[in-house]
């Protein structure tokens, strides 16, 4: 069936729910691209047990939007359903007293963990654990995606990311009535990697911290954002590009290729960062999608490096997220 008649029958079964041809490009940071055929936001676990039962049996390509802060779409748009999840999806509980929970500490009765819902975005998270004086995640205020993302993905930054933190995620298949709560050890993490499979969706996680000073903690998240400020630049991007070579630096190699500056169109290789691809606004995704390709050949050529997109890619012939159905779920 076509991806039109399976729409038509999800819509049947979801109501108004499911939007038809919804702009995605907005709900990206670089901000261009296509819209989505189908698009639904879950907002809590009824929602989402909802659609899982309207999925079963089709073969449809899915895709999983989360803060859109590592995500290129087509100009073209994406044949299929994006998904994002909502407001109950989206919360921070820090543990609880914390004269008990030192002595705990103390006692050795590790770990102590904060739970955040798959669509809490990082900063947000980063500030509420140092205002309530807990340390370990002042370096996610520097993420700027989601936590079903950072799981996803193995985030991180200044010094930690996620494999470094992540105690325990619970998740669900969108495709069967597979789902549960496991260990870190589970995702068998590597550098921005994780085995997490195509169809699962991180629901919450479980992240380990240790009792802190408020004022030391505040003062360690606007340290990182003020850094952040100093060294990367703002507009629309999408953060890095390329994931760093072992041992060596993606920006590093970009500008010894003498790439900083250079513009394709309405996207240019930032002169703050070269590992930034920044869009004009009402841009084009072909020429950022153009660039990446063109900054991978030179770097190639003149320093003898592959570069791998950090960045996912979304509706693009022959792209990471191409044709494939069922299985396709993706940033987070």
């Amino acid at each position: 069936m076509s991806t039109e008649g399976l729409l038509e029958e999800l819509s049947d079964m979801l109501g108004p729910r499911l939007v038809r041809d919804m702009p995605l490009g907005p709900m990206t940071t670089y901000g261009v691209g296509g819209a989505a055929a189908g698009f639904i936001e879950v907002q809590d676990g009824d929602d989402l047990t909802e659609l899982r039962a309207a999925l079963a049996g089709k073969v449809i390509s899915v895709f999983v939007i989360g803060r859109g802060s590592n995500l290129l779409v087509s100009d073209d748009g994406f044949d299929g359903l994006a998904l994002r999840l909502g407001a109950g999806f989206n919360f921070v509980q820090l543990p609880g007293s914390r004269g008990n929970e030192r002595q705990r500490v103390e006692e050795g009765e590790h770990p102590l963990v904060v739970r955040a819902g798959g669509a809490t975005p990082l900063p947000v998270l980063a500030r509420q654990v140092a205002d309530g004086g807990w340390s370990g995640l002042a370096w996610s205020v520097g993420v700027p995606g989601s936590i079903g993302g950072a799981v996803r993905m193995n985030a991180g930054g200044h010094g930690s990311d996620m494999a470094s933190c992540l105690y325990r995620y619970s998740w669900v298949d969108l495709f069967s009535g597979r789902g549960g709560t496991d260990d870190v050890a589970h995702l068998n993490y590597g550098y921005r990697s994780s085995s997490i499979g195509a169809t699962e969706l991180v629901v919450e996680a479980q992240l380990m911290v240790t009792p802190g000073e408020v004022e030391v903690e505040k003062e360690a998240v606007s340290s990182i954002v003020r850094w952040r400020r100093a060294h990367q630049p703002g507009g629309s991007n999408a953060g890095s590009v390329f994931t760093n070579p072992e041992g060596d630096s993606a920006g590093r190699l970009i500008e010894e290729a003498g790439l900083k500056g250079y513009r394709v169109g309405s996207a240019e290789v930032s002169g703050k960062h070269a590992n930034f691809i920044q869009a004009d606004k009402g841009g084009r995704a072909g020429d950022v999608r153009a660039l990446m390709a063109h900054v991978q050949s030179v770097v190639l050529e003149r320093c003898g490096v592959s570069l791998n997109p950090e960045v996912r890619l979304l509706g693009f012939a022959g792209g990471e997220t191409g044709g494939v159905k069922r299985e396709e779920v993706g940033e987070q």
